[in-house]
Order: structure tokens, then sequence, then C-alpha cells
């Protein structure tokens, strides 16, 4: 594994951490939970597609977030006993909420617009 890819990979377990404790915590809007998996989901497409330009990357990604988002109007007894557990919860989501489309869109600009910085900053050494 190249070191790019493995700094991503340290930064998805630590957006994972944080987005379990935002949950844990009363204080923490909501919302910055859902932000945080946005982010995951964008590091993790980083990971894989290491070389494709941040734009698409952050297409893909809230495509995917939309898309799974969307998914959850679709409420059928095989998808809600996945979504009963506690992966099929933190993957799939429970319920359809505009408000989460909103928090993914925020997530994966900001990571998008912080990786485009620190990609133009110059090296110092």
């Amino acid at each position: 594994m190249n070191k790019l890819r493995l700094k991503h990979l340290l930064c998805v377990v630590a957006v994972i951490a944080a987005g379990l404790v935002s949950r844990k915590m009363a204080f923490i809007p909501l919302w910055l939970g859902d932000a945080l998996w946005a982010v995951m989901i964008y590091l993790l497409m980083r990971m894989i597609f290491i070389h494709t330009c941040i734009i698409k990357i952050a297409a893909w990604s809230l495509t995917f977030c939309f898309a799974i988002e969307i998914s959850q109007v679709y409420q059928a007894p095989w998808i809600n006993h996945i979504r009963s557990t506690l992966i099929g919860h933190l993957i799939l989501g429970q319920g359809f909420l505009w408000s989460d489309l909103i928090a993914y869109t925020v997530g994966i600009l900001t990571i998008a617009i912080v990786e485009n910085l620190l990609h133009t900053q110059p090296n110092r050494h």
C-alpha cells in the first residue's frame, strides 16, 4: 500500500471514530455525524481511485451518499431487517431525511476543499 493510500486509510479510521463519538455526545448535532459519514465515503473513494481528480471523487461520493439516502424511502421487510443490525444501520441508515442530503453535501464539499487546499500548498521543508 503506498503512502498516500495509507494516509487516506488512517483518515478513514479517524473519521469513523469521530462519527461514532459524535453519536454518543448529546451536545454534538446529529447532522455532524451524517457529514462525517459522507467524508468517510469520500476518503474511501479517494483511497480506491487515488489518481482521480477531486471534483470527480466529490461527485461520485455525493451520488453514492444520495443514493443510500434515497434508498431509505424503500421500506421492504428484508431491507429493514438489514437496517435493524448495527452494520446495516450505520451503512444504510433508517429513514429518509432531506436534512441528511444537506449534511452529506456540506461534508463532501468541506473535505474536497480541504484536500484541494492541501494539494495546492507548496511543500515546506
